[in-house]
Protein backbone atom coordinates (compact mmCIF):
# COMPACT_ATOMS: atom_id res chain seq x y z
CA UNK A 1 0.00 0.00 0.00
CA UNK A 2 1.42 3.36 -0.98
CA UNK A 3 0.59 5.58 1.97
CA UNK A 4 1.20 8.90 0.20
CA UNK A 5 -1.45 8.25 -2.47
CA UNK A 6 -4.16 7.15 -0.04
CA UNK A 7 -3.61 9.90 2.55
CA UNK A 8 -2.68 13.22 1.00
CA UNK A 9 -3.23 15.11 4.28
CA UNK A 10 -0.06 14.59 6.31
CA UNK A 11 -1.32 16.71 9.22
CA UNK A 12 -2.68 13.59 10.94
CA UNK A 13 0.75 11.92 11.07
CA UNK A 14 2.52 11.69 14.41
CA UNK A 15 6.30 12.07 14.21
CA UNK A 16 8.58 10.76 16.94
CA UNK A 17 12.36 11.16 16.89
CA UNK A 18 13.90 7.96 18.26
CA UNK A 19 17.55 8.92 18.05
CA UNK A 20 19.84 11.63 16.72
CA UNK A 21 23.60 11.39 16.82
CA UNK A 22 26.67 13.14 15.50
CA UNK A 23 29.03 11.00 13.47
CA UNK A 24 32.57 11.89 12.47
CA UNK A 25 34.45 10.88 9.35
CA UNK A 26 38.21 11.26 9.69
CA UNK A 27 39.73 12.75 6.55
CA UNK A 28 43.16 14.11 5.65
CA UNK A 29 42.42 17.61 6.93
CA UNK A 30 40.74 16.50 10.18
CA UNK A 31 37.24 15.36 10.95
CA UNK A 32 34.04 15.91 9.00
CA UNK A 33 30.96 15.90 11.22
CA UNK A 34 27.49 14.95 10.07
CA UNK A 35 24.26 13.86 11.76
CA UNK A 36 22.03 10.80 11.59
CA UNK A 37 18.44 10.57 12.77
CA UNK A 38 15.89 7.77 13.22
CA UNK A 39 12.27 8.93 12.98
CA UNK A 40 9.03 6.99 13.49
CA UNK A 41 5.87 8.21 11.75
CA UNK A 42 2.35 6.90 12.37
CA UNK A 43 -1.31 7.85 12.15
CA UNK A 44 -2.56 6.05 15.32
CA UNK A 45 -4.84 4.00 13.03
CA UNK A 46 -2.49 1.02 12.56
CA UNK A 47 -0.13 2.56 9.98
CA UNK A 48 3.48 3.09 10.98
CA UNK A 49 6.83 3.65 9.26
CA UNK A 50 10.47 4.14 10.25
CA UNK A 51 13.13 6.10 8.40
CA UNK A 52 16.84 6.84 8.68
CA UNK A 53 18.29 10.17 7.59
CA UNK A 54 21.84 11.48 7.25
CA UNK A 55 22.89 15.07 6.57
CA UNK A 56 25.36 17.78 7.57
CA UNK A 57 22.65 19.62 9.52
CA UNK A 58 20.49 17.92 12.15
CA UNK A 59 17.27 19.51 10.86
CA UNK A 60 17.92 18.14 7.36
CA UNK A 61 18.69 14.68 8.77
CA UNK A 62 15.35 14.65 10.63
CA UNK A 63 13.47 15.86 7.53
CA UNK A 64 15.07 13.14 5.36
CA UNK A 65 14.29 10.48 7.97
CA UNK A 66 10.65 11.61 8.12
CA UNK A 67 10.30 11.46 4.33
CA UNK A 68 11.73 7.91 4.27
CA UNK A 69 9.45 6.89 7.16
CA UNK A 70 6.35 8.06 5.26
CA UNK A 71 7.48 6.06 2.20
CA UNK A 72 8.11 2.93 4.31
CA UNK A 73 4.73 2.90 6.08
CA UNK A 74 2.91 -0.41 6.54
CA UNK A 75 -0.27 -1.63 8.22
CA UNK A 76 -0.04 -3.23 11.68
CA UNK A 77 -2.80 -5.69 12.63
CA UNK A 78 -4.49 -4.40 15.79
CA UNK A 79 -7.10 -6.53 17.59
CA UNK A 80 -9.00 -4.85 20.45
CA UNK A 81 -6.25 -2.26 20.99
CA UNK A 82 -3.40 -4.77 21.13
CA UNK A 83 -1.48 -7.14 18.85
CA UNK A 84 -3.02 -10.49 17.79
CA UNK A 85 -0.34 -12.79 19.23
CA UNK A 86 3.06 -13.05 20.92
CA UNK A 87 6.20 -12.87 18.78
CA UNK A 88 9.97 -12.84 19.27
CA UNK A 89 11.74 -10.88 16.55
CA UNK A 90 15.44 -10.44 15.84
CA UNK A 91 17.65 -8.03 13.98
CA UNK A 92 21.39 -8.37 14.39
CA UNK A 93 22.16 -8.90 18.08
CA UNK A 94 18.89 -7.28 19.16
CA UNK A 95 15.96 -9.46 20.14
CA UNK A 96 12.49 -8.13 20.98
CA UNK A 97 9.65 -9.97 22.74
CA UNK A 98 6.24 -8.51 21.87
CA UNK A 99 3.17 -9.73 23.81
CA UNK A 100 -0.50 -8.75 23.69
CA UNK A 101 -1.80 -7.17 26.90
CA UNK A 102 -5.18 -6.91 28.63
CA UNK A 103 -7.20 -3.70 28.25
CA UNK A 104 -6.01 -1.00 30.65
CA UNK A 105 -2.40 -2.22 30.75
CA UNK A 106 -1.00 0.55 28.56
CA UNK A 107 2.21 0.52 26.56
CA UNK A 108 4.90 -1.21 28.61
CA UNK A 109 8.03 -0.96 26.47
CA UNK A 110 11.42 0.69 26.29
CA UNK A 111 11.71 4.14 24.73
CA UNK A 112 12.79 2.89 21.32
CA UNK A 113 9.97 0.37 20.87
CA UNK A 114 7.44 2.59 22.69
CA UNK A 115 7.70 5.25 19.97
CA UNK A 116 6.70 2.68 17.32
CA UNK A 117 3.73 1.31 19.30
CA UNK A 118 2.40 4.78 20.17
CA UNK A 119 2.70 5.99 16.56
CA UNK A 120 0.90 2.85 15.36
CA UNK A 121 -1.96 3.41 17.81
CA UNK A 122 -1.48 0.26 19.89
CA UNK A 123 -2.91 1.00 23.36
CA UNK A 124 -2.08 -2.16 25.36
CA UNK A 125 1.14 -4.08 24.77
CA UNK A 126 4.06 -5.63 26.60
CA UNK A 127 7.49 -5.46 24.98
CA UNK A 128 10.89 -6.50 26.30
CA UNK A 129 14.15 -5.82 24.55
CA UNK A 130 16.51 -8.77 24.94
CA UNK A 131 20.11 -8.71 23.80
CA UNK A 132 21.68 -5.59 22.30
CA UNK A 133 19.90 -2.31 23.03
CA UNK A 134 21.29 -0.38 20.04
CA UNK A 135 18.39 1.87 18.99
CA UNK A 136 18.78 1.15 15.26
CA UNK A 137 18.67 -2.62 15.74
CA UNK A 138 15.86 -2.51 18.34
CA UNK A 139 13.73 -0.42 15.93
CA UNK A 140 14.37 -2.84 13.06
CA UNK A 141 13.66 -5.89 15.25
CA UNK A 142 10.38 -4.32 16.44
CA UNK A 143 9.37 -3.55 12.84
CA UNK A 144 10.20 -7.14 11.82
CA UNK A 145 8.02 -8.42 14.67
CA UNK A 146 5.07 -6.20 13.72
CA UNK A 147 5.37 -7.12 10.03
CA UNK A 148 5.27 -10.84 10.93
CA UNK A 149 1.98 -10.46 12.85
CA UNK A 150 -1.06 -12.23 11.38
CA UNK A 151 -4.70 -12.06 12.43
CA UNK A 152 -6.99 -15.10 12.49
CA UNK A 153 -8.81 -13.81 9.39
CA UNK A 154 -5.46 -13.51 7.51
CA UNK A 155 -4.59 -17.13 8.34
CA UNK A 156 -8.04 -18.43 7.38
CA UNK A 157 -7.78 -16.62 4.04
CA UNK A 158 -4.30 -18.07 3.40
CA UNK A 159 -5.40 -21.63 4.20
CA UNK A 160 -8.77 -21.38 2.42
CA UNK A 161 -10.63 -22.36 5.58
CA UNK A 162 -13.39 -20.75 7.59
CA UNK A 163 -12.75 -19.17 10.97
CA UNK A 164 -14.77 -21.95 12.63
CA UNK A 165 -12.56 -24.63 11.04
CA UNK A 166 -9.43 -22.92 12.35
CA UNK A 167 -10.68 -22.52 15.90
CA UNK A 168 -11.97 -26.11 15.98
CA UNK A 169 -15.55 -25.10 16.75
CA UNK A 170 -17.03 -26.76 13.66
CA UNK A 171 -18.69 -30.14 14.21
CA UNK A 172 -17.25 -32.98 12.14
Amino acid sequence: MNYEQNHSDEEKLIEKIVETKRVAKVVKGGRNFSFTAIVVVGDKQGNVGVGNGKANEIVDAIRKAKEKAVKNMFKVPIVKGTVPHEVVARYGASKVLIKPAAPGTGVIAGGTARAIFEAAGIENILCKSLGSNTPTNVVKATINGLKSMRTLSDISRLRNKTMAQLTGQEEK
